[in-house]
């Protein structure tokens, strides 16, 4: 499978000294098991883009917003960079058309599918940081964010951010968020979360993605503590 990555350098405006890292970035799981080649998917470069995108957004609501206290600028980048935002600025530049799927992934809507496209964004950004430095992975989350800043409104509940809000109240408890099961094929995966406090399950939540799962968790147990 040849795609011509060139535009969508392009459209990110950055160009990569290492290739391997943007083909790394966008490879589904999917596709790396059929190759059976040792290929890696983008899932590590997820996790690390997710933490790149964390202290860019954190970093520009605290020096956009000087006077609002933590607990709305914690609520505001959970909504700034959930994964509705992430899809529409995936889908800005057409990152679906760039994915590398597997057959079957592919043939079921794949492209289109939100926890690839929020996956494959968050593992561009992390291609960039580690290509270029944390100052081209800022250019490249900023000219997504400043622009979604401008016309954004907080409609998105943060129910782990307000569970751990509660939590952190009494200093000696601890959350905790488990997997305990992971179904379905590779195109349509379910995640089962149990959100413990210390060595007790106080919710569970079910999800496509393990950050949806975590938050049904936190809600559950949110809804059990009533509130």
């Amino acid at each position: 499978m040849i795609k011509d990555l060139s535009l969508l350098e392009e459209k990110i405006k950055y160009k990569f000294k290492d290739k391997s890292l943007l083909k790394e970035a966008l490879t589904h799981s999917s596709y790396a098991n059929e190759q059976k080649r040792g290929i890696p998917c983008n899932e590590r470069m997820e996790f690390l883009g997710d933490a790149v995108l964390s202290i860019v957004s954190a970093e520009l609501l605290y020096n956009t917003f000087p006077k609002t206290p933590e607990g709305e600028l914690t609520k505001l980048r959970a909504s700034l960079v959930c994964t509705n935002s992430l899809v529409g600025f995936a889908n800005e530049i057409n990152l679906g058309d760039f994915l590398y799927l597997g057959n079957g992934e592919s043939k079921s809507g794949g492209r289109e599918r939100p926890s690839n496209l929020e996956d494959a964004f968050e593992a561009l950004i992390a291609a960039i940081y580690i290509d270029g430095g944390m100052e081209k992975a800022k250019q490249h989350i900023l000219r997504f964010l400043c622009k979604a800043l401008e016309t954004h409104h907080i409609d998105f509940v943060d129910y782990k951010t307000k569970l751990q809000e509660i939590v952190q109240q009494n200093p000696d408890e601890k959350l905790n968020y488990v997997i305990i099961d992971e179904s379905g094929p590779a195109h349509d995966r379910m995640f089962e979360i149990e959100v413990h406090l210390n060595s007790n399950v106080i919710g569970k939540g079910k999800g496509k993605s393990k950050k949806q799962a975590e938050q049904e968790a936190a809600k559950e147990a949110l809804l059990l503590m009533g509130i």
